[in-house]
């Protein structure tokens, strides 16, 4: 009964010519796919991620003898079923990041067939490249670092597949991969320095299913309030001289210009770009006064935040209509970009009217009466239309609006209770509703959706931009003066203007009120903001000047050293580097080479004995002495019988003889002569040239 549970719970052995997998070694490969499937957790669905974790898990106990692994059929069955799961998830889009998830699904599938070293080997290469297509999806230094760490466990788990015996293999192992990352350091350092980087001669665009946290190109009542609850990054920006102040940081993105029912959408689409990634690159040696660098996040768009009034400096950003910028094609990675802001000018002439001046004037056909009905009073009693501005504004500061991240719910003709009723809102009503009467009131105007702040990261050294920063405000058509900024919120909240979210929405305590792991959420402890400062910095750096180092930044730098290096030199110095990396390598490996081998002139005879005794059939046994090696050789090939002992003797003489008055040098010249006779009387009797010879050499002493 005993005998028939354990067969019962054993493992199905692997074939006789095969080597099973050390446990050792599988529980370092598990650690990695688990290290390796965090990056992850964010994008891949739930029940892939607990299949994973299942079927990794179920090759571990199988290892240990608790389960048995599938066979043949259950194997299919099992594929058949996680397959038809996610083909019903995916509902046929196909993008990369379907194709990453289901390269993830292939790696949980094969642990059930990871039984030998041949597999282990496998599955080695396939999470190696598992941690590259991380890279695709995460960036940031934390993630790096994870990736890292899981593919060095991946070499520790090499060391103990091919080293199982040895003892503290953790400890020894992380001490060996420590010393090769100190060899291999700054030769990697001056590849990635000097190695000519050029562009790709194709690309693939990162479209991604996932939804991006971000500014869209539509914007209902509530959108923004809800990205207002969001701390995530929208980027970076750092200026050649000092910040602008903070009332000045509007950062223009697109322009929402038709309103359908509640919702502004752009009239004209924006057109779209040719498959592939955007430029990334933008730097452009120093920063001048009054130039600026952005480090945006990645959004899937092609717009380019820009404060009023720049310039594009770098050529990854093109000037579009009405003052925008845009990529050439959707961000769908980390951009980095260079502005310049431009020197207000006094015009000459009156800025000329839009020819598509209508465009700006559209308004549905009905609703929202009341609302109507005040633009058209404000237009009969104002001389302007700066007047009929200036009017609403005032309205706005002299009766009892508020601005608010909880603003009420507005079904039916919400500009109408925006302004009569509820008088609660945040920037996107107020924006909405000012557009809305202006354009009653005969004033082209359109809404501006971007946004307005920034905080300084550590020192003052940039700003950064977070999505509750996201920020809506009019610009109107004004005669003599064009595209004039009017900003409702100015009016309602100044301090949203001039100190940020936090401050206006102090009193009713929203900031972040959903986000409870946000460091910004505790503006109060200044160690937690210090440490989170700190952690940006790092990050920052890490964007700009490693995942950000490309072929513009590459000879920015290469142009400061003496002699400046341009693409050619960059190709002959990198030429030279590894060369000389090569011939560093060579010279080190022969002299270890040189150190490994024995240092004892005697030992080398030795060992030169032992092989001789190899190749001739006679295997030397572990820990077998010379006297005894030397009567297998007499018993197995007599006529070397008086050779071998003589060597023998004269090994144990050296080793452990009590001093002799013979020179070490002649007692090595007689054991070589002994070997070249032994030789010839150790080869098979078809190779000898005659009879073979006793041999006796006599040393005094």
């Amino acid at each position: 009964m005993r005998s028939k549970s354990i067969a019962t719970r054993s493992v199905a052995m692997p074939p006789a010519d095969v080597t099973a997998l050390p446990t050792r070694a599988l529980v370092w490969l598990v650690g990695s796919f688990g290290l390796l499937l965090t990056p992850q957790w964010d994008r891949l669905p739930l029940w892939l991620i607990a299949a994973c974790i299942v079927l990794a898990a179920w090759r571990y106990l199988a290892q240990n003898g608790r389960v048995r692994l599938p066979g043949k059929w259950q194997k299919t069955g099992i594929m058949l079923v996680v397959i038809a799961i996610y083909v019903a998830t995916v509902q046929g889009r196909f993008t990369v990041d379907t194709a990453a998830s289901f390269f993830v699904l292939a790696v949980g599938l094969k642990w059930l067939e990871t039984r030998t070293e041949r597999d282990f080997y496998v599955l080695f290469f396939i999470l190696v490249y598992l941690a590259t297509v991380n890279f695709l999806f995460h960036q940031e230094i934390y993630w790096a670092v994870i990736n890292l760490v899981a593919v060095g466990l991946l070499l520790v788990g090499l060391q103990a597949l091919n080293a199982p015996e040895l003892p503290r293999t953790m400890a020894s192992g992380w001490r060996r991969l420590g010393k090769m990352l100190l060899k291999t350091l700054p030769i990697v350092i001056l590849l990635f320095v000097f190695f000519p980087r050029m562009a790709p001669l194709w690309s693939v665009p990162m479209v991604s299913g996932q939804a991006r946290t971000g500014i869209s190109d539509t914007m209902r009542p509530g959108d923004i309030s809800n990205l207002a609850q969001s701390s995530e990054r929208a980027f970076r920006a750092t200026f050649g001289g000092e910040l602008p102040a903070y009332r000045d940081r509007y950062w223009r993105g697109l322009i929402l210009d038709y309103l359908d029912g509640e919702t502004w959408r752009q009239g004209e689409k924006e057109p779209l770009g040719r498959p592939g990634r955007v430029a990334v690159d933008g730097g452009a040696g120093n920063l001048e006064p009054g130039d600026y660098d952005v480090l945006l996040e990645p959004t899937d768009q092609i717009w380019a935040f820009a404060l009023e009034g720049s310039r594009a400096v770098s050529d990854n950003v093109l000037r579009s209509e009405d003052s925008l910028f845009r990529f050439r094609r959707p961000a769908d990675t980390s951009v980095r970009y260079r502005m310049a802001l431009t020197p207000e000018e006094p015009a000459t002439d009156s800025p000329r009217v839009p020819d598509n001046v209508r465009r700006y004037l559209q308004l549905p056909a009905e609703g929202n009466p009341r609302a109507r009905a005040l633009a058209k009073r404000l237009a009969e009693t104002a001389t302007s239309d700066g007047a009929v501005v200036d009017a609403l504004l005032s309205r706005f500061r002299e009766q009892a609006y508020f601005y608010t991240l909880r603003p009420p719910a507005m079904p039916d003709n919400g500009i109408d209770t925006l302004l009569f009723d509820a008088k609660r809102g945040f920037c996107a009503h107020y924006a909405g509703a000012a557009t809305f009467v202006f354009r009653a009131a005969g004033i082209p105007a359109r809404v501006v959706v971007g946004y307005q702040g920034g905080d300084p990261g550590m020192d003052n050294a940039y700003l950064i931009i977070r999505q509750y920063d996201a920020h809506a405000w009019v610009e109107v058509w004004l005669q003599g003066q064009g595209w004039v900024r009017v900003d409702p919120t100015a009016a309602i909240a100044p301090s949203r203007i001039e100190s940020g979210l936090r401050d206006a929405v102090a009193e009713e305590g929203s900031f972040l009120e959903d986000d409870w792991a946000s460091p910004q959420r505790y503006g109060d402890l200044a160690m937690l903001q210090w440490a989170s400062l700190q952690l940006d910095r790092i990050n920052y750096h890490w964007q700009r000047w490693v995942v950000g180092y490309q072929g513009q930044s590459q000879l920015d730098l290469m142009s400061r050293l003496p002699g400046g290096m341009g693409l050619r030199e960059l190709g002959y110095f990198t030429a030279a580097v590894v060369g000389f990396a090569l011939l560093i390598a060579g010279l080190v490996s022969a002299w270890h080479l040189r150190r490994s081998g024995p240092r004892d002139p005697v030992a080398r005879l030795l060992g030169q004995w032992h092989r001789m005794c190899e190749r001739s059939g006679i295997p030397v046994r572990q820990g077998e002495t010379p006297s005894r090696l030397a009567e297998r050789i007499a018993a197995v090939r007599p006529g070397a019988e008086n050779t071998a002992h003589s060597f023998a003797r004269l090994v144990n003489k050296h080793y452990y003889g009590s001093g002799s008055d013979v020179a070490p040098r002649v007692v090595r010249n007689a054991m070589r002569r002994l070997l070249t006779t032994m030789g010839k009387q150790l080869s098979p009797p078809g190779r000898r040239s005659g009879p073979p010879r006793e041999t006796a050499v006599r040393v005094k002493g």
